[in-house]
């Protein structure tokens, strides 16, 4: 009979084998637990963001090219999104650092009881169908850095045109 010899990987080489294998699958855990972890901003000690969106309460009118939002909340608006809806397409301005608006819309967003009318340039809002205005409020990190935080469409205003 024929004497078979058997080759194998040393013990050495499988170990810084089984190591490396080790390091890399805990790093894929790592980064793919650190992308489903997002920042938290917080608002009016501590509450999360996402839920003052839905305790944001403000109404909106709009008449010859006047736009009109009055905040009766106690969430303060820090900025506006506003969403003109066109056929089959749509384009969004911001209020806060947009020159346009820099005037009529407070540095310091909308407080509680305030009200403040904007004039939509023509141009602007033409073939526009609807308005959709999505409060933008601001919180802060862990770090007590202070970020912007866009609510969902569903805490918006819709005004049909």
């Amino acid at each position: 009979m024929k004497e078979v010899k058997k080759k194998g990987v040393s013990p050495v080489i499988a170990t810084v084998l089984l190591i490396a294998l080790v390091v890399v699958i805990a790093l894929i855990i790592f980064l793919f637990m650190k992308g489903i972890g997002e920042e938290t901003l917080t608002k009016f000690g501590g509450e999360n963001v996402k839920l003052a969106c839905q305790k944001v309460e403000f109404d909106a009118s709009y008449s010859g090219n006047t736009l009109a939002i009055s905040n009766f909340g106690v969430t303060p608006i820090f900025d506006m999104s506003i969403k003109l809806v066109k056929a089959g397409s749509h384009t969004t301005i911001k209020l806060q650092g947009n020159t346009a608006y820099n005037d009529v819309w407070p540095s310091s967003g909308l407080s509680q009881g305030a009200v403040v009318s904007l004039n939509l340039p023509s141009q602007e809002i033409a073939d526009v169908e609807e308005l959709v205005l999505i409060p933008i409020l601001v919180g802060k990190t862990k770090e007590g850095a202070k970020r912007t935080y866009t609510c969902q469409e569903t805490n918006g205003v819709k005004i049909s045109i």
